[in-house]
């Protein structure tokens, strides 16, 4: 395992925050327009969001050196190349495809936030991290399921929004508690 350089929690609770909208505004357009069906905005959407996480993680990168991080590049990346590819065969496909990259992201999250908890704020993210990876084998489970339905996906990236917004709070908490210590 390799050492994180610890990132400034300013730019990093800044994007966390961006992270949070993105996932909700997505999650209520995923969740109007591809419940059970896969129309063109649907495939848009589904594959938008691992392409969205890519960029992220490429912020991320910018202001630490964290090994994961890159690793979720490639992750994201590839999800969202399989993501387009799955949305031809349906909602079950992009379920299978969306619950493999939700335990795999889900495990370098955790990662991650292990190795960045002493900055503080990273609470949310190991537990967003266990989370995605139960919850990436209850989308693969659920792509068999007689009317499967991407719902699941939508509240899945609200729950992560969720815990993005509570990590950018508790950054903000650790931040101004060390400027009172300074």
């Amino acid at each position: 395992m390799t050492t994180i350089d610890k990132p400034t929690a300013t730019p990093l609770r800044r994007l966390y925050f961006v992270r949070f909208a993105f996932a909700i505004v997505w999650a209520a357009l995923l969740f109007l327009t591809a419940k059970s069906h896969l129309g063109p905005i649907g495939v848009v959407l589904v594959v938008g969001y691992p392409l969205f996480d890519v960029a992220a993680a490429v912020v991320d990168a910018r202001s630490s050196r964290a090994a994961g991080l890159y690793v979720n590049i490639a992750i994201s990346l590839l999800a969202g190349i399989g993501l387009a590819i799955a949305s031809a065969s349906g909602v079950p496909a992009v379920l299978r495809v969306w619950g493999a990259w939700a335990i795999v992201a889900g495990l370098v999250q955790l990662i991650v936030a292990v190795g960045r908890r002493g900055m503080g704020g990273q609470w949310p993210m190991i537990l967003s991290g266990g989370i995605s990876v139960l919850a990436g084998a209850n989308f693969i489970l659920g792509a068999g399921a007689a009317d499967p339905s991407l719902a699941a996906v939508a509240g899945y990236a609200v729950l992560g929004g969720i815990f993005f917004l509570v990590s950018a709070i508790r950054l903000g908490r650790a931040g101004d508690a060390r400027l009172r210590r300074a």
